[in-house]
């Protein structure tokens, strides 16, 4: 007896098999990976893990490290004897954290930090790196980590590069914008980072102007660089190092951009940009 398929199936399994083998050669993904007697929906999905493994193990930024960290924490507020105490800051001591500031309708430094530090972990995973954030939640009970281990987050894990998140508090008139700030060349803390962390700085400057945010007005030089030798998150990396002021969160229009989920994702979108800028 002869068998007759139906044209509508033998059409639909030339095209999977199609696209199967062709998502397989063009991605290395193993057609064996997608189980073929399932149903359209799973194996959908299962291609689609597939092909996000793949891409995370040939993205831009396979096998690099970044240290993500989110300026401050919402409860450090709530635990001042905790976030006074002096630690280490590279040659010198300094308070464990502070509050950080917010903008005039409240809404916080420590808040705004942490969802674009979010969105930028997820940019850089996407990208094929490894993220770790120096704290992993935005909580009124929870407060630091302090300065030194901030500083000394990367060390250990032998990461490419950090990129410490805040938004300013700067009270003068009209001040707004951004600027990236680099560590100086202090020895024995930071010689050996400072000229890496300075093009990794205009790295982040570049970036930032592309995505059309403007650059501050009120550092000295004007240029949205700064360099500065008392911030323990700097001095005491081993890694490539900036610290980045996204906007003065007591400017209104910088204050408008920072409280829209479409301002933040330009932010991370940007940072990510700029860190995948300079690691090629």
């Amino acid at each position: 007896m002869t068998w007759k398929i139906p044209t509508a199936l033998l059409a639909l399994v030339l095209l999977v098999a199609g696209v199967v083998g062709e998502v397989a050669w063009s991605q290395h993904v193993s057609v064996a990976d997608v189980d073929l007697s399932a149903g359209p929906t799973h194996r959908t999905a299962t291609l689609s893990r597939s092909l996000d493994r793949t891409a995370l193990a040939e993205g831009p930024l396979a096998g690099r490290t970044i240290v993500v960290d989110p300026g401050h924490q919402l409860g450090n507020h709530n635990y001042p004897r905790k976030i006074n105490r002096q630690v280490p800051a590279g040659g010198f001591r300094k308070p464990c954290n502070t509050t950080g500031t917010s903008t005039d309708g409240g809404y916080p430094e420590a808040t705004f930090a942490w969802q674009v530090a979010k969105r930028l972990r997820t940019r850089l995973q996407h990208l094929g790196a490894t993220v770790r954030m120096t704290r992993h939640s935005n909580r009124q009970d929870r407060w630091g980590p302090c300065v030194d281990r901030r500083g000394r987050a990367g060390n250990k894990a032998g990461a490419d590069l950090k990129i410490s998140i805040h938004g300013d508090g700067n009270y003068a008139a009209g001040a707004h914008g951004f600027h990236v700030i680099a560590p100086t060349d202090r020895r024995p803390w930071t010689h050996d980072i400072y000229r890496s962390s300075r093009r990794l700085a205009l790295a982040t400057r570049a970036a930032l102007r592309h995505a059309g945010v403007p650059v501050a007005n009120y550092i000295a030089g004007g240029d949205g660089l700064d360099f500065r030798g008392d911030l323990a998150t700097l001095n005491l990396a081993d890694e490539p190092t900036v610290m980045v002021e996204l906007g003065n969160m007591r400017n209104r229009r910088d204050a408008g951009r920072m409280t829209s989920a479409r301002g933040r994702a330009a932010y991370a979108r940007a940072l990510a940009s700029g860190a995948r800028h300079f690691l090629h």
